[in-house]
C-alpha cells in the first residue's frame, strides 16, 4: 500500500454500498487511483514507470512490425499460435514469481465486504485489463491477426479471437494467483519469487537455443508444434483466424469454441477458489498442526547421516541454509541450473567442448566465497563458539564438506552427461580430474577470501550485496577465481602436455587420481591458512556481515 494512495479498505467501503452493477467501475477506478497516486510519490517512481512503459511499447511496436512483415508467409500461422501459447504460459507463471501486484487484485482485502463472488470476479477481471502487460499482449494478438488473416470473414473472426484470447490469458493469471494466494503471501512464496531470476535465466537459454535451431532450419520446423497448439486454447483462437482464411469455417468455429470453453472453465474455477479463499480460515486462526517431535525426528534423521561432533553440526546447519534461506537457495539453484545448461546446450548445438563440463564445478565453487556473509547477523552465534584457530578450522571444514556433499556428485553427473552428448568417452577421466582440481582450488581460495573480504547480503529485496560493499564483493569473488585458476595451473599444464605429446593420450587417465588428490591437498592447505585469519578477524567479520 503506497503512502498518499487511497486506502483499499476505505475505497472498498464505497464498493460495499454500491449496487452490484457498479462494482466493476468502482474497482477499476480504485486501481487507476492507486496507480496515479503511487506515481505521485516521487520523481524516481514516475521515471521508472515511464521508462518501463516506453521500453515495453517499443518492443511491442517492433514485434508488431515483424508480425506485419510476416503476412503472406506460408508459415505465419506457426509463429502466431506459438507466440500466443508462450504469452499464455507467461501469464500463468508470472503471478507465481511476482506476487506483489496491485492491491485491488488481492481479494482478501475485500473479505469483510458483502460482495458476491460473481460480480467480484467480473470486477477483478476487468481491473486486470488495466496495465502494461495487457497492453503488450493486445499488441501481440492484433499483430498475429494481421499476419494470418485473409478476407473479411477472417478479420471478423479476429475481432472475436483477440479479446477472447486476451481474456483467457488474464483469467488464467488471476485463477492461478487466487488459488495460490496463501502460498504467495507465505515465506515459501517469497522463496519462489526470489527464484524468478533463475526462471528468466533458464528461459533465456532455451529461447536462445530455439532461435539458433529456428534460424538454421527455418519456420517449417515449427509445423509439428503448431499443428498441436492450434487446437489448444487460447492459441486455438488465433488458429481459428487461419482456418477461416483457408475457408474452413466449421473448424474455425470449433477452435473459437475451445477458447470460449476454457474461459468459462477458468472463470468458474476462479470463482470457486475465490469463495473458498474468502470463507475458509487461514494460518492466523488455526494452530500449527505439526508436532514438535516430527520436526525433531527429521533433524535427528539428517544428523545420523553426518559425522559426529562440531563437523556434523556445521554441515547440517549449512545444508539447512541451502534448503530454507531464500537468498542461499536462490544462489544454489541458479548455480546448479547454469552449471548444467552451459555445457549441455553447447554440446547439443555441436559447438561445445567436453572441457565446458568444468563450468559446473566452477559455478558451485563460488558458493564457498563469503561463507560468513551468508549467515548475516546470525553469525554472532557462530562467532561465540570460535575461540581458537582449531575451532575456526573445524568450522570452515564443516562448511566445505557440506558443499562437497552436493558438488562432487553434481560435477560428476554434468561431466558424464556432456561426455555422452559429445561421445568423447576417452576424455572423461581427465575432465573429471580437472573439475575436482578446480573445485579444490575454489574451496581453498573461498575459505581464505571469506575471512579476508567478508560482506553482508541483504535479506530483503533482490540485492546480493549491501550498499557500500560492492568493491569487497568484486575482490572476494573475482580475485578468488583468478587465484583458483592460478592454483590449477599445474594440472592444466599437465593436461595440455599429455594431449600434445606423442603417446601422451594413453596416460590421460592419470589425471583423474592426480586431479582429485591435488584438489583435496590444496583444499586442506587453504583451510589451514584461512583458519588463523578467521579466528583473528572475528570482530571485523561480524561487523562486516551485519551491515545489511
Amino acid at each position: 500500500m503506497t503512502t498518499g494512495a487511497p486506502s483499499v479498505t476505505s475505497a472498498a467501503s464505497t464498493v460495499s454500498t454500491a449496487s452490484a452493477a457498479s462494482v466493476t467501475s468502482v474497482v477499476v477506478r480504485l486501481k487507476v487511483s492507486l496507480l496515479r497516486n503511487g506515481l505521485r510519490q516521487s520523481a524516481g517512481r514516475r521515471a521508472a514507470y515511464v521508462a518501463s512503459l516506453v521500453l515495453v511499447l517499443l518492443f511491442a511496436a517492433l514485434q508488431l512490425i515483424g508480425l506485419i512483415i510476416l503476412r503472406g508467409n506460408a508459415h505465419a500461422m506457426n509463429v502466431t499460435v506459438l507466440l500466443t501459447a508462450v504469452l499464455a504460459l507467461g501469464w500463468a507463471v508470472m503471478p507465481l514469481f511476482f506476487p506483489g501486484g496491485d492491491e485491488t487484485l488481492d481479494p482478501t482485502r475485500l473479505v469483510m465486504l458483502p460482495l458476491r463472488p460473481r460480480p467480484l470476479v467480473r470486477a477483478l477481471l476487468v481491473a486486470s485489463l488495466v496495465g502494461i502487460g495487457p497492453l503488450f499482449t493486445l499488441c501481440m494478438l492484433v499483430g498475429s491477426v494481421v499476419a494470418t488473416a485473409h478476407g473479411v470473414a477472417a478479420y471478423v473472426t479476429g475481432v472475436v479471437a483477440v479479446p477472447l484470447a486476451l481474456l483467457v490469458c488474464v483469467a488464467l493469471a488471476r485463477a492461478v494467483a487466487t488459488a495460490n494466494l496463501r502460498l504467495l503471501t507465505s515465506r515459501k512464496g517469497r522463496d519462489l519469487a526470489v527464484l524468478s531470476g533463475l526462471v528468466i535465466a533458464v528461459g533465456a537459454q532455451v529461447v536462445n537455443f530455439g532461435a539458433q535451431k529456428l534460424g538454421a532450419s527455418g519456420l517449417s520446423t515449427l509445423d509439428p508444434a503448431a499443428d498441436v497448439l492450434r487446437w489448444l486454447p487460447p492459441a486455438s483462437a488465433l488458429g481459428a483466424v487461419d482456418s477461416v482464411s483457408e475457408g474452413s469455417y466449421a473448424v474455425g468455429v470449433a477452435q473459437l469454441a475451445l477458447s470460449g470453453v476454457l474461459l468459462a472453465a477458468l472463470l468458474g474455477y476462479w470463482q470457486r477458489s475465490l469463495t473458498q479463499l474468502m470463507t475458509s480460515p487461514d494460518g492466523s486462526t488455526l494452530q500449527a498442526a505439526e508436532p514438535v517431535r516430527d520436526r525433531a525426528g527429521r533433524s535427528s534423521g539428517l544428523g545420523r547421516l553426518l559425522p559426529a561432533g562440531r563437523t556434523g553440526t556445521v554441515m547440517e546447519r549449512s545444508l539447512r541454509y541451502v534448503w530454507r534461506d531464500p537468498k542461499t537457495k536462490a544462489a544454489w539453484v541458479t548455480s546448479l541450473a547454469i552449471g548444467l545448461i552451459v555445457p549441455l546446450f553447447n554440446a547439443l548445438q555441436g559447438t561445445g567442448s567436453i572441457y565446458f563440463a568444468c563450468f559446473a564445478a566452477g559455478m558451485l565453487g563460488i558458493q564457498m566465497y563469503n561463507q560468513f556473509g551468508q549467515d548475516t547477523s546470525a553469525f554472532w552465534m557462530v562467532a561465540m563458539t570460535i575461540s581458537s584457530p582449531r575451532d575456526a578450522y573445524v568450522e570452515l571444514r564443516g562448511r566445505a564438506l557440506a558443499l562437497l556433499v552436493i558438488t562432487l556428485p553434481y560435477a560428476a553427473l554434468v561431466t558424464v552427461l556432456t561426455t555422452a552428448l559429445l561421445g568423447d568417452w576417452p576424455a572423461l577421466p581427465e575432465v573429471l580430474g580437472l573439475s575436482f582440481a578446480l573445485l579444490g582450488a575454489m574451496l581453498a581460495t573461498g575459505a581464505w577470501s571469506s575471512a579476508r573480504f567478508p560482506y553482508s547480503i541483504p535479506q530483503e529485496g533482490y540485492k546480493s550485496v549491501a550498499p557500500g560493499q560492492a568493491g569487497l564483493a568484486w575482490i572476494s569473488i573475482f580475485g578468488g577465481m583468478v587465484a583458483a585458476a592460478l592454483l590449477c595451473a599445474p594440472v592444466i599444464a599437465l593436461t595440455i602436455w599429455l594431449n600434445v605429446s606423442a603417446g601422451g593420450e594413453n596416460w590421460t587417465w592419470l589425471l583423474l587420481p592426480l586431479g582429485t588428490g591435488y584438489g583435496a591437498l590444496i583444499t586442506l592447505v587453504g583451510l589451514r591458512l584461512a583458519a588463523p585469519r578467521t579466528a583473528k578477524r572475528l570482530p571485523e567479520i561480524l561487523a562486516a556481515v551485519s551491515k545489511g
